[in-house]
């Protein structure tokens, strides 16, 4: 008998193929790019992150500080504490300074009680500034970390005032700016007497009265704090009636009777107009330097025969 044989089939199982993931893009957020933009990367950017946490609390300090009108132990202690972590003024820069020594600035911007930048008082430091002279206004401002900003309005000056021996530039407004010596004398108006730096601005309104006559005006004196005094480059001194109006109306007249029969330079020593119908003058003997009450050196008492005439008959 035949026996068939039997094929034994092994089963086995077969596992599927893995599906391969494709790989996603790594996206990189903008603070990221940003950090990485930075020199030194991540570790400036903790230091970054250091000084603002450092000034947002230092300027807590400050303005609970100011809140409560005073600064308590505790307030000066932290902005104290921001000042150690570098904000501490280091530097000064200042702007603005044409004619003034930059060095009395610095001086007054340093003189503080703390140089942490909190307890700066900016403030304080303005006032102190506008008591110069030459400073009409100042800025004074933070930059951190460790820099105060001065921005200054110098004042211009606009005459010489002289008293008492002494030479002041002053501006426009009277306000006294520097002292100068003789020998280094601007090109400027030159006022005489006590008080005539309050007066600058009525001088300057008064030549303005004659602007034909300024060129030949070497200086004015203020005299019994009342009236003015015309001095010419040519020596002779023109003598003015009070009041602002009186007296522009008088320098008119004087400078109408120049220009029509030339009053300057013809060997007088005063003109007298304090009578506006009425011109007096005086006949020069010598004339040398001004006093600080605008008379003249030498022998400028000595007697001097007047010569009295209308101011219509001035060209006789």
């Amino acid at each position: 008998m035949t026996q068939t044989g039997k094929r034994v089939v092994q089963s086995r199982t077969v596992k599927p193929k893995r599906r391969v993931q494709p790989k996603r893009p790594v996206r990189v957020s903008v603070l990221d790019q940003a950090v990485a933009a930075l020199p030194g990367g991540a570790a400036t950017a903790r230091r970054i992150v250091g000084w603002t946490l450092t000034a947002g609390a230092g300027a807590i300090a400050l303005a609970l500080a100011n809140w409560f009108g005073l600064f308590g132990a505790v307030g000066v202690a932290a902005a104290e504490a921001v000042g150690a972590a570098g904000f501490r003024v280091e530097q000064i820069e200042v702007s603005g300074l044409k004619r003034m020594d930059a060095t009395s600035v610095y001086a007054v911007a340093l003189d503080q009680r703390s140089r942490a930048m909190p307890l700066v008082d900016l403030d304080a430091t303005r006032q102190k500034l506008l008591e110069y002279g030459w400073i009409a206004d100042a800025r004074v401002s933070r930059r951190l970390p460790d820099t105060l900003v001065v921005d200054v309005v110098e004042r211009d000056p606009a005459a010489v005032w002289q008293n008492k021996g002494q030479l002041m530039l002053i501006d426009e407004g009277g306000v006294l700016l520097d002292g100068v010596e003789a020998s280094q004398m601007p090109r400027l108006p030159l006022v005489i007497g006590d008080g005539a730096n309050a007066q600058e601005p009525a001088y300057k309104r008064l030549m303005a009265a004659a602007p034909a006559l300024k060129p030949v005006v070497k200086a004015a004196v203020w005299v019994g704090n009342r009236r003015w005094d015309v001095v010419f480059r040519t020596g002779e001194r023109l003598v003015l009636p009070e009041g602002e109006d009186a007296s522009a109306r008088a320098l008119v007249k004087f400078a109408q009777l120049d220009g029509t029969v030339g009053l300057l330079g013809k060997g007088y020593e005063r003109f007298d107009l304090r009578d506006p119908n009425q011109l007096v003058v005086k006949m020069r003997r010598s004339a040398q330097g001004l006093t600080d009450d605008g008379t003249d050196d030498g022998d400028a008492g000595a007697d001097i025969t007047a010569t009295n005439m209308t101011a219509t008959n001035a060209a006789d």
